[in-house]
């Protein structure tokens, strides 16, 4: 827990306490000490604000990145922007400045007071709307855009939630650690080329903006960051999600090994062979057209008596799959090389043989994230 004393504030809420021009001047020389934190004057406890890092509470102090931040999101004097942990507000009240409504999404109250009192103190408090929820839980209203700081604990289902949730938009523009965002933009044959950009790069653009060091922020985090805009595309690829995101997790549980030797696995093998039964019992209950009983068949029970894969058992399966990777020359490739358009053509091959990778007993949507 950072605590931050009446100087500091000056940083971290700049209209209340001195001109931007002081404070631009100031971030850059400000150097945050463990002294700090060691402060605890009893007789001053109303001019500390406590921060914590532990919830990703890194605030950007430097006006100019702010500027570029902002004048980056290209933001229309109609538009609506989604903010995600917006700290003390010194991203907000910009944006506030630039767009026709601005949501806020932070769950510490103590900052929720500032916003507010931030929002009412440039005149722009109309445009300001606190939602006071955890932003992975929270109901997203409709926006334009989103423009955030996001805490670094939450970025990988944060992403997922934006890229791959029912709100159309038109870009957003966020500020990540550096590790991650590198990770975000890797291509096919780069170190760092991860599922978490495969998934991401399937449905959106993602543009590398600038480099922040770490000094720009109070308090100051062990790594440096970076801003990225990420843009939905027009058009995506027509696959199931829910199938593509388990394809890509059973592919990039180990990146670097050959996709023949991964499906040789015979745990693996058995847990699609189980997967495949309950979609060949799905498909025939459709089928019959009877939707009460369709609606009873998704319990693993009912699919194991299904008379599809289950009746072939395991070895026979394994010849499937191997089948299948070796007539499209797949099994001696690794998926950290291989492009998405060359993945979406081995997902269709395998669901065209009746493998499928989606659990759909399980009824928690799969994430993004690249672990």
């Amino acid at each position: 827990m950072i605590r931050a004393s009446k100087p500091l504030l000056r940083l971290l809420i700049p209209g209340q306490y001195s001109p931007f021009r002081r404070l631009h001047a100031g971030s850059r020389r400000r150097r945050y000490s463990k002294n700090d934190n060691d402060d605890d004057d009893k007789n001053d406890k109303g001019t500390h604000l406590h921060l914590y890092k532990s919830k990703g509470q890194h605030l950007l102090t430097n006006q100019r990145i702010l500027d570029t931040i902002v004048r980056k999101s290209a933001i229309e004097p109609t538009d609506t922007v989604l903010e995600i942990g917006p700290g003390t507000g010194n991203l907000t009240v910009k944006l506030l400045e630039a767009a026709s409504k601005v949501f806020a999404i932070e769950i510490d109250s103590r900052m929720v007071e500032i916003l507010d009192k931030r929002a009412l103190e440039s005149g722009l408090q109309d445009r300001l709307t606190v939602i006071r929820k955890d932003a992975l839980k929270a109901e997203f209203p409709l926006f334009d855009l989103v423009v955030a700081n996001i805490p670094y604990n939450i970025s990988s289902p944060l992403v997922a939630k934006l890229v791959f949730g029912p709100i159309q938009f038109r870009s957003a523009t966020l500020l990540l650690q550096k590790e991650f965002a590198r990770r975000l933009l890797a291509k096919p044959g780069d170190s760092e080329f991860n599922r978490l950009a495969v998934n991401v790069t399937l449905v959106a653009d993602v543009e590398h903006v600038m480099d922040v060091s770490k000094r720009e922020f109070v308090p100051c985090p062990k790594v440096d960051s970076s801003v990225v805009i990420i843009r939905p595309k027009a058009q995506v690829p027509d696959v199931n999600m829910e199938e593509w995101l388990a394809f890509t997790r059973t592919c990039f549980g180990k990146k670097n090994k050959t996709l023949g030797a991964t499906f040789k696995q015979k745990k693996k093998v058995a847990e699609l062979l189980n997967f495949s039964d309950m979609a060949a019992s799905n498909a025939e209950y459709n089928d019959g057209g009877d939707d009460d009983e369709s609606a009873d068949s998704d319990g693993e029970e009912d699919c194991s008596s299904s008379s599809g894969s289950s009746e072939m058992g395991v070895s026979p399966f394994k010849e499937k799959i191997m089948k299948v990777l070796k007539s499209g020359c797949f099994d001696g490739k690794r998926p950290s090389k291989m492009s998405n358009e060359e993945l979406l053509r081995l997902l269709a091959m395998f669901n065209d043989a009746g493998v499928y990778f989606h659990d759909k007993s399980n009824t928690k949507c799969e994430d993004i994230n690249c672990e």
